[in-house]
């Protein structure tokens, strides 16, 4: 008796253990796993950002087709007036893609610079520029800040940086959550790396980082390693909003909207919407960005990322023509949200 009444203790024991032992190792798990999640950034309001291998096959073989759109007529002209353009104003000239060359009372911003011809690590030749940077970047004026909204090669060019860090090393580079190791392993260590709604201040310029709805990656491996976001820079009276690359949501913008009383400029994209399915959870189309235009309150919007790189299957012209229809049908004036040609200035 004696005997087994040892044995169930010893076996009690060991049962007491065996649970402590698994609960440890659960919670080892938990831990992993949640630093894992933590490497990887999510879109809060979307379920399916549409960005896997199976989704591009699909698209590539026809299986999200939009339906027929309705093309511009012959020689359409978006039906809006720009003022007389003057160096002693702020201003804004588009470079070609989500790339601004910005100027406020003698600071100059460049927003997502690409002068690369391709949008590609190999020159690929479907992702050759439909047209060359309005300006070369050797002439560019001696700039003060870069923003960087995220790390796609359209908007991130291995190239383009070196080239201005070595013509500017004044740059400060203004980078979303994760980025600052690329650029530190290349040397570059005037860097600032802003998680969204985090603000820097350069040269009295206030900058914040916001919310967009994207994803990122370069390789297969870094899918969502490093964020996204749009910012909103201050300067001397002056408020330029950057959206960045982004899908829409009803939260986000709605959200800035709230925080800042108005945009005196907002950069937003017009391009890359087609097909929906595919391109709507991370590319806005031009109804969405009159949406955007709305919700932040901006007094003059320009168009971005169209007519510089094929990445969609909308024609390279219908962008301006369905944010003509965008902004008729809201009964906005055309003159507040325009889509400029690569080359044109205008102040704000």
């Amino acid at each position: 008796g004696k005997g087994r009444a040892q044995a169930l203790a010893r076996a009690q024991a060991g049962g007491g253990f065996r649970k402590k032992f698994n609960a440890i190792v659960g919670n080892i798990k938990i831990v992993i796993l949640r630093r894992m999640e933590k490497k990887r950034f999510i879109n809060e309001h979307i379920g399916n950002s549409r960005r896997s291998l199976w989704d591009v096959l699909l698209w590539k073989l026809g299986h999200c087709s939009d339906p027929v759109c309705q093309l511009p007529p012959f020689n359409f002209t978006y039906p809006a007036q720009i003022q007389s353009y003057s160096r002693t104003k702020p201003s804004a000239v588009w470079i070609g893609h989500s790339t601004y060359l910005i100027e406020i009372q003698g600071l100059f911003i460049l927003t997502d610079p690409v002068w690369n011809p391709y949008c590609a690590p190999l020159p690929i030749r479907s992702l050759r520029r439909l047209s060359d940077p309005s300006i070369p970047l050797e002439d560019l004026p001696p700039i003060d800040v870069v923003l960087l909204s995220h790390n796609h090669y359209d908007h991130l060019d291995q190239k383009t940086v070196l080239m201005l860090q070595r013509f500017h090393p004044q740059i400060q580079w203004v980078v979303a959550e994760g980025m600052s190791g690329w650029f530190r392993k290349k040397g570059i260590d005037r860097v600032i790396e802003l998680p969204w709604w985090h603000t820097h201040k350069v040269l009295d310029a206030q900058i914040m980082a916001v919310p967009a709805q994207h994803c990122s990656g370069r390789t297969l491996w870094d899918i969502n390693k490093t964020h996204w976001c749009g910012y909103v820079l201050e300067y001397r009276g002056k408020r330029l909003y950057f959206t960045g690359d982004t899908g829409y949501n009803d939260k986000d913008f709605k959200a800035i909207g709230k925080r800042f009383s108005h945009m005196d400029l907002s950069l937003i994209p017009i391009g890359a919407y087609a097909p929906q399915k595919i391109m709507q959870p991370v590319h806005v189309n031009p109804y969405e960005a009159v949406q955007i235009h709305i919700d932040v309150g901006s007094r003059l919007s320009l168009g971005m990322h169209w007519n510089t790189f094929a990445l969609s299957d909308e024609p390279a012209d219908l962008p301006p023509y369905d944010l003509y229809l965008a902004m008729k049908e809201k009964e906005l004036p055309f003159e507040t949200f325009v889509p400029i040609y690569p080359g044109t200035h205008i102040n704000f």
